[in-house]
Parts: C-alpha cells; sequence; structure tokens
C-alpha cells in the first residue's frame, strides 16, 4: 500500500489534469465544444440510446444532455428515431455526418498529444495507458455513482 504522501501528491497530479482536458476543449473545432463532443463518443461507444441514458452516461441532467442532443441534431451529427419499445421517446443514434466528426476530433487529439509527448517512447506512453485504465477500474464504474450536474 502507498503512502499517505504519495496519495496526497496523486490527488494534486490529478487536479492538474483539468489543464490537459481544458487544452483539449481549446482545440474543438468552435461549431462542436466539449459538451457536443461527449454526445457523439458515447452514442460511438455504446450504441442508440434514449436520451435518459445518454444523461445518466454523461451525469448530467436531461436539460444539459438535450442542449448538447439539440446542438449535434442541428448540425446533422445525430438522428433521433421513434424507440420501437416506447413511440413516445426516441433514440439517438450518429450519422455518417457524426462519424465524420467524431473522427476529425480523434485526429486532433492524437495530434495533440503527439505534439506534447514527443519525448515519450512508445513505451512510457503504453504505461500511462495501462496505468490510468488501471486506475479508472479501481473506481469501477464514475459514471454511474457520479452526481449530476444541474442545468
Amino acid at each position: 500500500m502507498a503512502a499517505q504522501s504519495q496519495y496526497a501528491e496523486l490527488a494534486r497530479q490529478l487536479s492538474a489534469i483539468g489543464a490537459i482536458k481544458r487544452g483539449i476543449a481549446r482545440i474543438l473545432p468552435v461549431e462542436c465544444p466539449s459538451g457536443s463532443a461527449a454526445v457523439l463518443t458515447l452514442l460511438d461507444r455504446h450504441g442508440g440510446m434514449r436520451m435518459s441514458r445518454l444523461a445518466e452516461l454523461l451525469a448530467v441532467d436531461m436539460s444539459v444532455t438535450s442542449r448538447h442532443v439539440a446542438h449535434a441534431a442541428e448540425r446533422g451529427w445525430i438522428e433521433r428515431t421513434p424507440d420501437p419499445g416506447d413511440k413516445r421517446s426516441r433514440i439517438l443514434r450518429l450519422t455518417p455526418s457524426g462519424l465524420d466528426t467524431l473522427d476529425e476530433l480523434a485526429q486532433r487529439t492524437t495530434d495533440m498529444f503527439a505534439r506534447h509527448l514527443n519525448d515519450w517512447s512508445d513505451d512510457e506512453v503504453g504505461q500511462l495507458i495501462v496505468m490510468l485504465a488501471r486506475l479508472r477500474d479501481s473506481f469501477g464504474d464514475c459514471r454511474a455513482h457520479a452526481p449530476r450536474t444541474p442545468a
């Protein structure tokens, strides 16, 4: 087990990750803010879903999710089709344009990391990936237990 001082330092380092997240947000195209990018990413990862499930995965209120979805739908990145199980509900799905946008976002992010980590070896990047995945797994499904962000 690590020493308490190491856990304190880990907390400080993880707090500083906010700067990296802000850097990622800055490289997004102006027409695709981070909320819309998150919607596209989750629909790509989990497939079509209802708005309520998307809100749960985003860990935000339905009103916030609705704004992100409306923004993405207005740009043609997602479609809303009737839910066969409940015609009052809609299933959200990525469109081909949404997939293209997601590819562009992934390329921008990859390029950013390549620029900032150009002095890291492949092994060091691989170690970071393994350790971050392990950290995430140690916390289980963080999104399922995260408090919802108000509108």
